[in-house]
């Protein structure tokens, strides 16, 4: 049984939305450096702003400018700060209230320790050199001793709004594919293809998940399926993927390997997109020193009868 596998993976991705009034002003405000809340219809003030009252659910536009100095209600000491936080040394996350308003923002304060820091502790916020309109453009709160500094009398109209945001998400994390799958991959850097049956109802999945998805059982019976086999379903890919150096249109399709009851999927090559279908039969290509089959070509038989895997689409 060989080493169950692991690696670092990464999820990364863009993710862009435009502002609804409130926000807009929020986020301006925060560029000219100044901090709105809402006003709700019983006279509470929300920071951040929302634009429907959380109680009432009514629609809420009524602005109103708070002091960039506040209270602390509670914070936790973040040890080892991790990419893309606010600051790279350690520091405390803390909801702050701010002078004139009833809710509290949620930011990082630059203390030299955690003895430093308590709840009711006095703050003010640390103005970011470059603003944009972002959250960001609050560098991070501060210990302040001064006074309360007034809130202004800001309306929330600006010349020139921030109306969308693109804010990047990612999760960093570490994946193991588990007994089964490290089998199934280990075969595949020798350009065979494992899959495992289930003792149960006999069918062979692959990849094998380690237990069958229709009984509940678990496997550990290997099963050498394929390299042919057949197309049963797929798509044609007309929009070019980031750091995929494949030119569209291409075909990417479920693949039912022979001996196999579960269709994988592949990239359909060596042949016009336009000609792939369903029955066609193919066969991996691989390529040096390559881990996985590049893509899957047609072998030149004859289709495959449709009732041979109708089960599997």
């Amino acid at each position: 049984m060989p080493e169950v596998l692991k690696a670092p993976l990464t999820l990364e991705f863009p993710f862009t939305r435009s502002l609804g009034p409130v926000q807009s002003a929020f986020l301006t405000g925060l560029r000219e450096r100044v901090v709105l809340g809402v006003r709700t219809g019983d006279g509470r003030t929300l920071v951040p702003p929302v634009e429907y009252d959380p109680v009432t659910a009514e629609e809420i536009r009524d602005l109103v400018e708070v002091a960039p100095t506040g209270t602390v209600t509670t914070w936790a000491w973040n040890h080892r700060p991790r990419r893309g936080q606010p600051l790279d040394t350690p520091f405390a996350w803390v909801l702050v209230r701010l002078d004139g308003a009833d809710t509290a923002l949620l930011h990082a304060l630059d203390a030299p320790g955690p003895d430093a820091v308590r709840t009711g502790m006095r703050v003010r916020v640390r103005w970011a050199r470059e603003r944009s309109g972002a959250i960001t453009d609050i560098a991070c709160f501060e210990p302040y001793d001064g006074t309360a500094a007034p809130p202004g009398g800001h309306t929330g109209e600006f010349a020139d709004p921030v109306t969308g945001i693109v804010a990047p998400a990612r999760l960093d994390y570490t994946y193991s594919p588990g007994r089964a799958q490290t089998a199934y991959i280990t075969a595949l850097a020798g350009r065979r293809t494992v899959g495992e049956r289930c003792p149960s109802c006999r069918k062979v999945y692959v990849p094998p998940r380690g237990a069958c998805p229709t009984c509940g059982v678990a496997t550990a019976e290997q099963v050498e399926v394929g390299p042919r086999g057949t197309v049963t379903t797929f798509c044609i890919v007309n929009i070019k993927a980031k750091n995929l150096d494949i030119e569209v249109p291409y075909v990417y399709g479920h693949i039912a390997l022979d001996g196999a009851d579960l269709a994988l999927h592949g990239r359909i090559g060596g042949i016009p997109y336009d000609q792939v279908r369903m029955g066609l039969r193919v066969e991996p290509v691989w390529t040096d020193g390559a881990r996985y089959p590049d893509h899957y070509r047609p072998t030149g038989e004859p289709d495959a009868d449709y009732e041979t895997y109708k089960e599997l689409l």
